[in-house]
């Protein structure tokens, strides 16, 4: 399939770049077309199938694991698939929301949901990354159409300044705590099926979750998390951090820019 498409620019306008830096968030309809999407669902299923090795059923997984398979960096295992996750039309989608000159790749994660795979709970992916600024991102694309008894994204408008919570992997008590916060302060909260083509854009420290999948399929995403090209490595501040630091950022030295093997400036 002729996928150049991808390297088509897509323009942002000034309101969705003003919605993205108030809400840390934004979905964007139309962004990709029926066929791509429908493309990259056969090609990264196949990728998935051939690398899973989780055999554990899924009712004896504890809550983590019960949220997803999670397969990572694919784009250095597929060409195919490293056409999507290279894409100048995500990676300049991007840089404009963040307001950054360019961006690096930090890694990508196929997270496929299965049928009557649980909750993801309420956390900030950056708890994970040892990453100087708030110029992260992440696109999270929907393989297929997904209405709410898949488990669509759910996120919670501006709570990217938010502290309490930032200290938590993703967890029961993650979704507990946080949850809790977030009610009490009544920020707002965003739950919207995805339509197929549709994808979002979110900040490393906004507070998302998703619902079970009780659908009879696999919620099948591809995500990307981008960076800003200049982020500079700081010292982790949890193990979490530390693996990351080994295994996306392999040697960088704390204070410098991360720009090894694994993260070259895509924009």
């Amino acid at each position: 399939m002729d996928v150049s498409l991808l390297d088509e620019p897509f323009q942002v306008t000034k309101e969705q770049v003003d919605f993205y830096q108030k809400n840390a968030f934004i979905k964007i309809k139309d962004f990709l077309s029926p066929e791509i999407v429908a493309h990259f669902n056969a090609v990264i299923s196949i990728k998935v199938a051939e690398l899973n090795k989780v055999d554990v059923p899924i009712n004896q997984r504890d809550t983590y694991g019960k949220a997803f398979l999670q397969l990572c960096n694919l784009w250095v295992q597929d060409e195919e698939i490293k056409k999507l996750i290279l894409s100048k039309r995500l990676a300049k989608v991007a840089a404009d929301l963040m307001q950054v000159d360019g961006v690096r790749i930090y890694h990508d994660q196929a997270l496929f949901k299965e049928a009557g795979g649980g909750i993801t709970p309420w956390h900030a992916d950056q708890y994970y990354w040892p990453l100087s600024s708030d110029k992260s991102i992440t696109i999270w694309i929907p393989l297929q159409e997904t209405p709410l008894e898949m488990g669509p994204l759910e996120f919670s408008a501006g709570s990217q300044e938010i502290m309490l919570g930032r200290e938590l992997s993703i967890s029961d008590e993650s979704e507990q705590v946080i949850q809790k916060n977030l009610k009490i302060n009544n920020f707002p909260h965003t739950i919207e099926a995805f339509d197929v083509g549709e994808v979002s854009f979110h900040s490393g420290w906004i507070f998302h979750r998703a619902g079970a999948n009780t659908s009879g399929e696999t919620r099948k995403v591809m995500t990307v998390i981008y960076m800003d090209k200049d982020m500079i490595l700081k010292k982790p501040e949890n193990d979490g951090q530390k693996n990351d630091w080994e295994t996306w950022c392999p040697g960088v030295a704390i204070g410098e820019t991360i720009d090894s093997h694994l993260n070259p400036v895509v924009f």
